[in-house]
C-alpha cells in the first residue's frame, strides 16, 4: 500500500488544509488523502442525534456511491449501526469491517450494501470541533487495513480537517445571516459577469442601489470591493 510518508509528509498536508475555503476544496482534499492512503471512498459525518434515521442527514462530505447511501437509508440501517454505536461511546480511533458489524447487527444487510461497491474494511477517526460538534473521518476500501503509523498520520490529519469544515461553515453562517436576498441576487449577477446597470434593469433596480447593495456586500463580507467579494461569496458556497 502507498504511504502518505512515502508521498508526501504529513506536514505538507497540515499546512494544505490550513488553505482549504470552501467544501469542495475539502472534498478534492479528502479525495487525494484516500488515493494515498490506498482507500477507495471517503466520509466525513456529524455525530447524528439518536432520533436522526438517515446517514444523508449527518453526512457533510463524501465520495461514497449516491445509491449506496440512498440503499442504506431506505433500508433503516443507521439506528442498529454497530459501528455509530462505539462513535458514540469512544473518542479513540478504529478500524471496522463489514464481517464484525454482520456479527453485531445480527442482521448481514449493510454488508451485503458495502461489499456492492467494495467497501468492507476501513477506519473511523472520531473528532471534535471549536464548538463542541463531535463527528468522524473515515476511510473504507476492500482490504483496506492501516498500521499504527497510519492510524497515528490520519487521526492527526481528521482533526484538522474537521475543523477546517467547521470554520468554513461558521463563515458561510455569519455571511448568510447578515447578507440580504438582494445582496445575494446583486452578487450572483455579478458574478455572472453582469454591470450594474444590467443588473438595475433585470431586478428592477436603479443603478444607484445596486452600487449601493454591492457595496454593503462587500463590506458584511471583508473585502475591499466587489470582485472580492464576490470571490469570496463563491469561495464559501454563499453564491453559486
Amino acid at each position: 500500500m502507498k504511504t502518505l510518508l512515502q508521498a508526501e509528509s504529513v506536514e505538507a498536508k497540515l499546512r494544505e488544509t490550513a488553505g482549504l475555503k470552501t467544501q469542495f476544496d475539502v472534498f478534492r482534499f479528502m479525495k487525494r488523502l484516500s488515493e494515498d492512503y490506498g482507500a477507495r471512498a471517503f466520509m466525513v459525518l456529524n455525530l447524528p442525534p439518536v432520533t436522526s434515521l438517515t446517514l444523508s442527514s449527518t453526512t457533510v462530505i463524501t465520495s461514497l456511491p449516491a445509491e449506496l447511501i440512498a440503499a442504506y437509508d431506505k433500508e433503516g440501517l443507521l439506528a442498529a449501526s454497530p459501528v455509530l454505536k462505539r462513535l458514540r461511546e469512544s473518542a479513540l480511533p478504529f478500524s471496522f469491517n463489514m464481517e464484525d458489524v454482520t456479527k453485531e447487527h445480527g442482521s448481514n444487510e449493510s454488508e451485503k450494501l458495502f461489499r456492492r461497491y467494495g467497501l468492507l474494511r476501513g477506519a473511523h477517526f472520531p473528532v471534535q470541533d471549536g464548538t463542541g460538534l463531535r463527528g468522524s473521518v473515515a476511510l473504507a476500501g476492500e482490504n483496506l487495513v492501516f498500521d499504527l503509523q497510519q492510524m497515528m498520520e490520519l487521526n492527526y490529519i481528521a482533526i484538522h480537517v474537521y475543523e477546517t469544515l467547521a470554520q468554513i461553515r461558521s463563515v458561510t453562517v455569519r455571511a448568510t445571516d447578515t447578507l440580504t436576498e438582494r445582496e445575494l441576487d446583486c452578487l450572483n449577477w455579478t458574478a455572472a459577469g453582469k454591470t450594474s446597470a444590467e443588473i438595475a434593469e433585470i431586478l428592477g433596480l436603479s443603478e444607484h442601489t445596486v452600487n449601493h447593495y454591492l457595496n454593503r456586500a462587500a463590506k458584511k463580507l471583508d473585502t475591499v470591493n466587489r470582485t472580492q467579494a464576490v470571490a469570496k461569496a463563491l469561495r464559501t458556497g454563499l453564491i453559486k
